[in-house]
């Protein structure tokens, strides 16, 4: 099984979209793919994607309740389906997600019990059997480094950080490996980098230089994409992936979406091999 966690320290780097066409584009292969999303903010995977309906009833079962061990139903009634992906919508309780595990943990520690909150997702998915249901795991979190990621991170080992190939980028490339290593130590696990995503390339020799910076660290940068502003803002409006939007919402194929697609497809097969490599190696 294939799982990462789509992550970037940066806000506006594309972080959601490209979890959306990542995951689509593992569909469109044939593959049984979960999303997860973990972001509290409106403008979500969940948005993106449709699948918002119960963010705000407070009655409806959530990630969250199923998190601090307190569910309404089964995990699998959780999940709505779009564009072929199950997804794991987000809902507003995830706000407060921190205060209930702390909670919990109390409330557990009362008992003389060890009771991990960075874990609890990673238990979840193990308790609905998703390994053998699954092919590919995506979880999408917030930018921020809360517990979150955290349980992002413990479920799935492995990150994709897309980031922007500009001033504010280079302080992402620069600050790449201290990233991970302060996640290694604060949650005792390892953590691999499985691409790194540049987003709005231009191809300035500043952005080159970043990019061999990064080849010379050992991170993977299987593709580039371009200023894309026209595409992703209609996948906004329209609420869809990437692919859907320029089969669907598009009266003419241009060249540089079909383009695009291809970079979408390009990653999620490169993301897929290096898992194939691992796991024979």
């Amino acid at each position: 099984m294939l799982t990462y966690t789509v992550y970037s320290e940066a806000g506006g780097v594309g972080k959601t979209t490209l979890a959306v066409n990542l995951a689509v584009a593992d569909a469109r292969a044939g593959r049984d793919v979960l999303a997860i999303d973990m972001d509290p903010q409106e403008g979500s995977l969940s948005y993106l994607l449709d699948v918002g309906d119960r963010r705000t009833d407070s009655d409806a079962d959530s990630l969250v309740r199923h998190l601090v061990e307190r569910p309404r139903g089964p995990f699998e009634d959780l999940i709505e389906t779009s564009e072929g992906v199950d997804v794991v919508p987000a809902h507003n309780s995830l706000e407060v997600l921190s205060k209930h595990l702390r909670r919990r943990e109390e409330e557990a520690a009362d008992f003389g019990e060890n009771w991990n909150p960075n874990v609890q997702l990673l238990r979840v998915l193990k308790e609905a059997d998703v390994p053998a249901e699954y092919d590919t795991v995506i979880v999408d979190p917030p930018a921020t480094a809360d517990v979150k990621l955290y349980n992002a991170i413990h479920a799935t080992r492995n990150l994709v950080i897309p980031f922007e190939p500009s001033g504010k980028g280079q302080q992402s490339v620069t600050g790449l490996t201290d990233l991970v290593d302060g996640l290694e130590e604060t949650l005792d696990i390892n953590v691999g980098v499985l691409a790194a995503v540049p987003n709005r390339y231009k191809g300035t020799n500043d952005q080159e230089e970043m990019l061999e910076q990064l080849e010379a660290m050992d991170y993977d940068v299987p593709v580039v994409f371009r200023e894309r502003t026209s595409l992703l803002e209609g996948c906004w409006r329209q609420q869809c992936s990437a692919f859907a939007y320029v089969e669907d919402h598009r009266s003419r194929e241009r060249d540089y979406e079909l383009e695009t697609l291809e970079r979408f497809e390009t990653l999620a097969r490169r993301l897929r091999e290096t898992r194939e490599q691992e796991v024979t190696a």
